[in-house]
């Protein structure tokens, strides 16, 4: 009989994650699991994070087929128990820290551990999308998947618009944000993001919230986000920020929204080639259109 050959994988908690054999039966995080279908693998599972409800996000599930596949609960819904009912041999998660398991609580990640490999991937602050992408490049290759070559030659051509619109200082102004609702937005920090962090370094203009608390948002009222003079408005479209319907009654966001061209912002879509592209489409669009 052939006998299996073993599987490892670096995580970047610095964990170095073992199996007997190479994993087939795949519970992620969402938009891990998003990434790993465009990768060409098919998770048997799904979670999200204490952010989600008890319904997928659709805006951090890219394409993956959400009636497909099951959906396990999110934050403190999410029970150790539902997760190895589906056989896993891997579960992949993100970490924003290098440490923590994004997404599961702490117990659930310790159980689920003393069960199965668990694989996080880091997507926080520090990082830039080109890295990100590659980490979970490498986790679909050591699972024996990959995008297709045409997608590098897709994103090279988004990343060189991006380039030629974007003008620099003087060029089109881009202010990232979450609407908590129609008093407050939460107003990223671009360096805390690897999509914002990338943008500036093709030369996007992106305004820097003023310093103070929180690492990775800059919670303001409308007046103030309205007062930044953004050209372009990257606002974050998932189940947890404040729809652009619901900020109207607000006289600050109306004028933001008369004067700025909106481009929908999803901070954890999927980290391939193939969603890269579609974001940095859009926004060389949005650049293109407000320079000229």
């Amino acid at each position: 009989m052939e006998r299996s050959t073993p599987w490892e994988f670096s995580d970047d908690r610095g964990r170095l994650v073992v199996a007997g054999a190479r994993p087939s039966r795949i519970v992620a995080y969402i938009p891990a699991g998003a990434t790993l279908w465009d990768h060409g693998i098919r998770p048997v599972g799904l979670f999200g994070s204490q952010h989600d409800g008890p319904a997928p996000d659709r805006t951090k599930s890219g394409e993956l087929p959400l009636g497909e596949i099951p959906y396990l609960g999110a934050g403190s819904a999410l029970h150790p128990d539902s997760v190895l009912e589906t056989a896993p041999d891997l579960v992949v998660a993100v970490t924003y820290d290098g440490e923590a398991v994004y997404g599961l609580e702490s117990k659930t990640a310790q159980e689920l551990e003393a069960h199965v490999p668990v694989v996080a991937l880091g997507v926080g602050p520090g990082r830039g999308l080109a890295a990100v992408r590659e980490r979970f490049a490498a986790l679909a290759g050591s699972l024996g998947a990959g995008e297709p070559a045409s997608a590098a030659v897709e994103l090279d051509a988004a990343e060189d618009a991006v380039r030629e619109s974007a003008g620099g200082r003087g060029g089109p102004r881009v202010l990232a944000l979450s609407a908590a609702g129609p008093e407050q937005a939460h107003l990223a920090r671009p360096g805390a993001w690897p999509d914002l962090r990338t943008l500036a370094e093709h030369g996007v203009d992106l305004v820097e919230p003023a310093a103070g608390p929180g690492a990775n948002w800059c919670t303001v009222g409308w007046a103030e986000a309205a007062s930044l003079g953004a050209d372009i408005v990257l606002t974050d479209v998932r189940a947890n920020a404040a729809p652009v319907g619901a900020l109207r009654t607000n006289a600050h966001w109306r004028d933001l929204e008369s004067t700025a061209r909106l481009v929908p912002w999803n901070p954890e879509a999927p980290s391939s080639k193939h969603a890269h592209t579609r974001f940095f489409r859009e926004v060389a669009d949005a650049l293109r259109a407000a320079a000229g």
